[in-house]
């Protein structure tokens, strides 16, 4: 594994501080002791905690609580004339102590005889002081092989503890291995308990669960909101183009480019009136392609303290990248990266970033970025070739609004075909979905109040009472039409 080699690289460079960002404690110090025996000049690996003090863990011996204390153990470090490696967990909290902080850097400027620090815990921000003596070492999450090793290990143990054997079939196993792709090998081995544990088998059932728990294990900071039911949006009305044009790529999008030949889409902006169905169309995005979708509300990212936006926008694709494949749907992207004065340069930074990411990108995430206010974009986020296709959703036609009707009526257990769905379409010329939806709402109420069933009349008074979007922005309604004409592609 490439673990081993850059580890061992890093400790033979003697690099004398080490920083190591993971949930997988034990994993992380297994994978020194199991590789210190390859250095010329074999290193003895010492762990400290708040708890146990110093302790050699290489070979077993007793902690020595006498060093818990953070500067006492620096200290101790110092002083001792053999080289060595030294993990320090969970200091980062001892990090904002100067006192800490001088003993460190004098330890890496003393390097006779060499001994390398590893700060060791989930997130670490090192002091400016110390930043040029580090060096960041990413460990990486169990491959395919591991993780199907530790499902085996899973279902051994659950025969062992007296069930009978895990009943499964290859499909469902290979889906589960998959999906616990991104995991640590702790809560690898937890989500794969969950499943087999559950029934003493590995469904499809069972797949699914994995994946609502492993979401909830990756977002913990709330960034991203997962849909989990997005099939039926690939039936939905409309969007004619988009889904021709989305289905021309999706196999393309979903195996392996190296048995293609052909690059990977990598997303498409959406451009529309309010209320016109980009959210829809992201939907039906993940419901034609078959994957599950994210959300990522672009506004929430902001944070107040510097730095803190970047790093939340961060976290949040690599969420996304390791719920791969997937789609990945940026909601009002405009609030997030419009150009601003006022901010320090936050947006400007979280746009670089993003493009970055947008055009290095390996994993298969598939991007959805959704845009009301075109004036707020910047050019580089729009020109050709940063999205595969910029996509402008317009009003819905005659024969959609019939559609739209149906679907609301439907959807509050309102039969159909007792409206004249051709009037409500023509009486609802220049409103929007969610206009005609609100249409349908308000009427139920009005009929409600009357103590009797909803008919179309209801309906059409409702659309008389209302002044859609259309009329009421129609200046901003054309412009927008005017800049899509000759920069997008209608999606219906």
């Amino acid at each position: 594994m490439y673990d081993s080699k850059d580890l061992v690289l890093l400790i033979k460079s003697r690099v004398p501080l080490i920083v190591i960002e993971t949930r997988d404690e034990r994993r992380a110090l297994n994978l020194l002791i199991e590789n210190t025996v390859q250095l010329r000049d074999y290193h003895a690996v010492h762990k400290w905690s708040i708890t146990e003090g110093l302790q050699r863990i290489d070979i077993a011996l007793e902690p020595q609580r006498f060093n818990a204390d953070p500067a006492e153990a620096l200290r101790h470090i110092l002083s001792v004339e053999r080289p060595g490696i030294y993990v320090l967990l969970d200091f980062h909290p001892y990090l904002k102590d100067p006192m800490h902080v001088r003993l460190i850097k004098d330890l890496c400027l003393r390097q006779d005889p060499p001994r390398t620090l590893i700060l060791l815990s989930h997130s670490i921000e090192v002091p400016a002081e110390l930043e040029h003596f580090s060096a960041r070492f990413e460990l990486s999450l169990p491959d395919e092989t591991e993780r199907e090793r530790i499902v085996r290990e899973v279902a051994a143990e659950w025969v062992k503890d007296g069930g009978k054997t895990v009943k499964t079939d290859a499909s469902a196993f290979e889906r589960l291995i998959s999906n616990l792709a991104g995991l640590t090998a702790p809560d690898t081995r937890r989500l794969a308990r969950n499943a087999i544990y559950n029934d003493g088998a590995i469904s499809h059932n069972d797949v699914e669960r994995v994946m609502r728990a492993k979401h909830e294990l990756l977002n913990r900071n709330g960034l991203l909101a997962y849909e989990y039911e997005t099939a039926q949006f690939s039936e939905v009305g409309g969007l004619r183009r988009l889904k021709h044009w989305l289905e021309t790529r999706r196999q393309a999008f979903l195996d392996d480019s190296r048995t293609t030949r052909l690059d990977p889409p990598d997303g498409l902006l959406l451009i529309g009136v309010q209320g016109c169905g980009k959210s829809l169309s992201a939907k039906a995005t993940a419901g034609i392609l078959g994957i599950p979708l994210v959300r990522l509300d672009f506004g929430s990212l902001y944070d107040k303290y510097h730095g803190e936006s970047e790093r939340r926008l961060r976290n949040a694709l690599e969420t996304a990248e390791v719920v791969a494949p997937c789609v990945l749907w940026i909601d009002e992207i405009e609030k997030g990266i419009a150009s601003s004065d006022t901010d320090g340069g936050t947006s400007r930074r979280l746009l670089g970033y993003f493009l970055t990411w947008l055009a290095e990108k390996q994993a298969r995430v598939f991007v959805v970025a959704t845009a009301n206010d075109i004036s707020s974009l910047p050019p580089e986020l729009i020109r050709k070739g940063r999205f595969d296709e910029i996509f402008f959703v317009d009003l819905p036609g005659h024969a959609v609004r019939q559609d739209i009707f149906a679907v609301h009526l439907r959807k509050r257990g309102i039969d159909p075909q007792r409206f004249d769905l051709g009037q409500l379409a023509e009486a609802s010329r220049g409103f929007s979905g969610a206009e005609i939806e609100q249409a349908v709402v308000a009427a139920l109420y009005r009929a409600h109040a009357e103590g009797g069933e909803m008919t179309g009349a209801h309906v059409l008074e409702e659309l008389r009472n209302t002044s859609p979007l259309s009329v009421v922005m129609a200046e901003q309604l054309q412009a927008l039409r005017d800049w899509a004409s000759e920069r997008a592609v209608s999606a219906d």
